[in-house]
């Protein structure tokens, strides 16, 4: 294993590559961010609010559960051929929006991106861990995320500005099949599977003694509530996507309620996961530098302020705050969240416990989208905004409480804790 070196510095053609990958596979995920909740009323005439937010409810769904078989996948048959598999499934996705005749295909449509996001985001993420090794963790997941969430912006505000031009169909959900052909081609035949370095890391970290590692069940609950920092991880991520599913669902409903217009909406949807993903290149580095914990805590308190903002806004200016303030939140969290398990478990079941991390943070989707889509229409748009904004400080305080700091040589990793082990971890190449 001596050709094999882990870093990002000696890994950087191999990361770039994921990188533009990982750009695809968010530019499908906001290939119908800013349009769909428009089609929802205007097309195929749904009214309720949890009516109009099920399509949330079936990709979180989706990617929550692809998310969980994905870890364990990839370290079953290898990270590459997960990867391409989530292309696969991706591809009727533009077709089924474009000639649906009714919400099923619809509905349809979304539960095969839930599949194809959880099974090709996930993987970039491993990937892009197997390559770094520990001491550029954060940096790493700043630049994955960057790439997804500024490319989702850039394919909300596009699909926008082509709706406003054009019509809501098909005409939008033509840049989803140039994002499938790039996205599939790239994976199948440049990208290169990370196992070996996975195999490197693991004997640098030193194998894990005899029974010492969790079975599935076993790391599943660690990860769920018996780890405190894990599960801190685990609940912070749910909510910060239940924010995100909110936004997805309600916020441009509560945008045009203010008589803004489909462009305008179309600018504010992209402002939110454009901050996002602009200030996490900074954030993910800052959490290797100053740790990851207060980052987290600062982040979910950041978000629920947001969305407090956005629930007293009434015009373009006030809501251009409040999705600035929820993209910076979330760039604080993001990445942090993912390096933070990186940072407690050991490698040879790390993308496993990512998996689990990534269902419970999807499934905030769901939640987010059911819960705000019936308090919604029970209550009123502004009510939703404001509970969640209360849920979303209720957790970074849960995290301020529960957690502590993970940023490697702070804490052994799972394994070696079950094994007695306190070796610290030794550094990547750079």
């Amino acid at each position: 294993m001596t050709d094999v070196r882990l870093g990002l510095r000696a890994n950087r053609g191999q990361f770039a590559l994921l990188v533009l990958v990982n750009a695809f596979v968010g530019a499908m995920a906001g290939l119908e961010r800013s349009i769909l909740p428009a089609m929802a009323e205007q097309e195929f005439h749904l009214a309720a609010r949890a009516a109009v937010l099920s399509f949330i409810v079936v990709f979180g769904l989706a990617k929550a559960l692809t998310n969980y078989g994905a870890g364990r996948l990839s370290d079953r048959i290898g990270r590459k051929q997960v990867l391409v598999a989530g292309w696969l499934v991706a591809v009727p996705v533009p077709f089924l929006l474009m000639w649906a005749p009714g919400w099923t295909w619809v509905l349809a449509a979304n539960l095969l991106l839930g599949i194809s996001q959880g099974l090709a985001w996930s993987t970039t993420v491993i990937m892009k861990i197997d390559l770094v090794g520990a001491r550029r963790r954060g940096l790493a997941m700043g630049i994955n995320e960057f790439a997804g969430y500024l490319a989702a912006a850039a394919s909300a505000l596009a699909t926008s500005w082509i709706a406003a031009a054009y019509r809501l169909r098909p005409q939008p959900f033509y840049l989803g099949v140039a994002f499938v052909v790039a996205g599939t081609i790239l994976s199948a035949f440049a990208v290169r599977d990370t196992v070996r370095h996975v195999s490197e890391e693991t004997a640098q970290a030193g194998a894990p003694p005899p029974g010492a590692a969790p079975s599935r069940r076993d790391l599943f609950w660690q990860t769920t509530w018996r780890d405190r920092n894990l599960s801190s991880i685990s609940q912070a991520g749910l909510v910060n996507n239940l924010n995100d599913g909110m936004a997805w669902g309600l916020f441009p409903l509560v945008f045009a309620a203010a008589d803004i217009g489909l462009r305008q909406i179309g600018w504010l949807t992209a402002v939110y996961p454009a901050t996002w993903g602009l200030a996490q290149l900074a954030t993910g580095a800052l959490s290797d530098r100053i740790g990851r914990k207060g980052l987290i805590v600062a982040g979910m308190w950041t978000q629920a302020a947001g969305i407090a903002a956005t629930g007293a806004a009434r015009t373009f200016g006030g809501f251009a705050t409040g999705a600035i303030l929820l993209g910076l939140g979330t760039a604080m969290v993001y990445p942090t969240l993912l390096a933070a398990v990186g940072d407690v478990v050991h490698p040879a079941c790390r993308a496993s416990a990512v998996g689990v991390y990534r269902f419970w943070r999807d499934l905030g989707y769901a939640v987010g989208a059911l819960l705000a889509g019936m308090i919604a229409d029970r209550f009123g748009l502004s009510v939703a905004l404001w509970l969640v904004a209360a849920l979303t400080f209720a957790s970074g305080l849960v995290s301020a409480l529960r957690m502590t700091e993970t940023r490697p040589d702070h804490l052994p990793t799972i394994i070696q804790r079950a094994g007695g082990l306190r070796t610290a971890p030794r550094r990547s190449s750079d």
